[in-house]
């Protein structure tokens, strides 16, 4: 089945609701809040990392209100048990049975605050629901439900009582961006509105959770040329052969880019991907997943140098084949 361009307009204007919803709690940001959203309609999770107070949290309570549908917060501490987040089996002497109480990691969409401040042990009870959306509780699977979709939180200044997220979480999401201070215009108008307190909780649903996953089924009927599919494997292959790269972009990351890339066209109206989108979702899909040596982190290289390196060497795909 292949992509109308009715429907193709459909998502378009569907997509745009949502954005413009999300914007009247996080202001001046509809670049962040369109990645936010492709991530969602991609069935992936994102990791928001940012300094303090730029609004991390309102922006995921703004997706989560924006979606009618079930949604947690998780708030990360040192102290957090694996159990506190996936549920524990209890007995009940009453039935004589061991019943399940499932954890706040059951929810359409779960807000993980400050998901550094939890223990490795901890953090590693997401690997198995994000990577394949069920929990296994004393061998027994749970489904977490569709959609789902956990937005994590974090910011890089402070270090203390913290644990870095190893290369193997951070692979499960499928972007990382941050949102940055807001500009005059839109730091003025949130202080216009200094005395409502929370502007997230005073949002609205404006799609449920079943058009979320009939979007989610929608892009991904988008369709792909093989000129771009061999441009995003090139994008990985030069990756992996970067002299400042250590650990280049896995075969997760080079479906993300494909699933990325099909919302990401979709919501422009477009019914196929064009290589422009494979650029623009270059950095969000790739900035956490390249790890870099010690010499070239020495030298002062970041990791967006690096992907701009990898862009300008690739070419892409002259034209999009019939």
């Amino acid at each position: 089945m292949s992509v109308t361009p009715e429907q193709a307009r459909w998502f378009e204007q569907a997509f745009t609701q949502m954005v413009q919803n999300v914007e009247k709690a996080v202001l001046g940001k509809d670049h962040v809040i369109r990645l936010a959203l492709t991530c969602m309609l991609s069935e992936g999770h994102i990791l928001l990392e940012d300094f303090p107070g730029t609004g991390k949290t309102q922006l995921a309570r703004a997706l989560a209100g924006t979606v009618k549908g079930t949604n947690t917060r998780i708030q990360f501490t040192p102290d957090l048990l694996p159990s506190d987040v996936t549920g524990v089996t209890i007995y009940d002497p009453s039935s004589q049975k061991f019943d399940f109480h499932p954890g706040p990691i059951f929810a359409n969409i779960v807000l993980a605050d400050e998901i550094n401040r939890a223990s490795p042990k901890t953090q590693s009870a997401l690997l198995e629901v994000m990577e394949e959306a069920h929990v296994t509780i004393d061998g027994v699977r749970h489904e977490a439900g569709r959609p789902f979709m956990v937005i994590a939180t974090q910011n890089p200044i402070e270090q203390a009582g913290t644990y870095r997220l190893p290369e193997a979480q951070l692979d499960r999401f499928l972007m990382k961006t941050s949102l940055g201070y807001p500009d005059l215009e839109a730091t003025v108008a949130v202080l216009a509105d200094a005395k409502v307190r929370d502007r997230a909780g005073a949002l609205g649903a404006v799609v449920t959770s079943s058009v979320v996953t009939d979007m989610a089924a929608l892009a991904d009927e988008v369709h792909v040329d093989p000129a771009i599919l061999a441009y995003i494997s090139q994008i990985a292959e030069a990756s992996r052969r970067h002299v400042s790269v250590k650990l280049g972009l896995s075969v997760r990351g080079c479906l993300a880019f494909v699933r990325c890339a099909k919302t990401w066209a979709a919501s422009q109206g477009r019914t196929h991907v064009i290589p422009d989108d494979i650029k623009m979702l270059s950095n969000p899909v790739l900035c956490h997943r390249l790890l870099l040596t010690a010499e070239a982190q020495f030298a002062g290289t970041t990791v967006d140098q690096v992907i701009s390196q990898i862009l300008g060497e690739v070419a892409p795909p002259a034209e999009r084949a019939a």
